[in-house]
């Protein structure tokens, strides 16, 4: 996460703006410094992208009053697992979610935000929400108002609506669906469910993901994903060939 060190992270945080931006200089710090350069658009997509994270989860954690010392844990015990976050990094993480889950902006502020930032980048969006919803069910339990925002990230991020019922299943009882994971159906040919595959699996392949701002600390993530998509495809192949 080469974005939070206080004078790439400044630069940062100055550029983006918004929401975003403003947790990043709330955190690192804001001072500017003439012979640092300008951060490019992947670095500044890193930045957002894990920024957003946290901050989205903290407005999960609080969205029904109240953020719990357990819910705390679950956070940081996620970085160390999901993320293998160095210490430092890990404290960053963390104060993302202390200060976002305290201050005036909402779920919707920083999400539209992130929209806004990767919109020509609709995988990584996918990629983000899945993440947010696992980290929503690292305690097996999803309530309510945990729904309720999750569901409104589907319509900030413009992505398919079948999502969350999809995580919920794969999050919640580890139930993968060939169909659902390529997000094609039995009663479509299978050269057009090999197209959709082609599709998914290029936009979905590590190294896309990675050259279009996705953070080097995901691309165990990415990797999954592409296997997940990889498998699943085959699955459907298998069948089809017994028909």
């Amino acid at each position: 996460m080469s974005f939070w060190k206080a004078g790439i992270g400044g630069m940062i945080g100055f550029t983006l703006g918004g929401p975003i931006g403003g947790i990043i200089g709330a955190i690192i710090g804001s001072k500017l410094s003439d012979n640092q350069p300008r951060p490019s658009n992947n670095q500044q997509n890193q930045a957002a992208f894990f920024t957003a994270l946290f901050a989205c989860f903290a407005k999960i954690a609080k969205a029904d009053g109240i953020v719990t010392r357990e819910e705390v844990d679950k956070v940081d015990l996620f970085i160390k697992e999901r993320f293998n976050f160095p210490s430092d990094q890990r404290l960053f993480a963390i104060q993302i979610f202390n200060h976002a889950k305290d201050d005036s902006n909402s779920f919707k502020d920083y999400a539209e935000q992130l929209a806004s930032l990767l919109s020509s980048n609709p995988s990584a969006l996918i990629m983000f929400y899945e993440l947010l919803f696992e980290l929503s069910m690292a305690d097996g339990y999803l309530d309510k108002a945990e729904e309720e925002l999750l569901i409104q990230a589907i319509n900030i991020f413009g992505i398919d609506p079948n999502l969350f019922e999809i995580n919920k299943r794969k999050f919640g009882s580890e139930l993968r669906d060939a169909y659902n994971v390529l997000g094609v159906s039995e009663n479509m040919s299978f050269a057009d469910i090999k197209k959709t595959y082609q599709r998914k699996r290029k936009e979905f392949h590590p190294d896309t993901l990675l050259s279009k701002g996705l953070p080097d600390e995901l691309l165990e993530k990415a990797k999954e994903k592409f296997i997940e998509i990889q498998a699943a495809y085959e699955e459907i192949e298998k069948k089809n060939k017994l028909k």
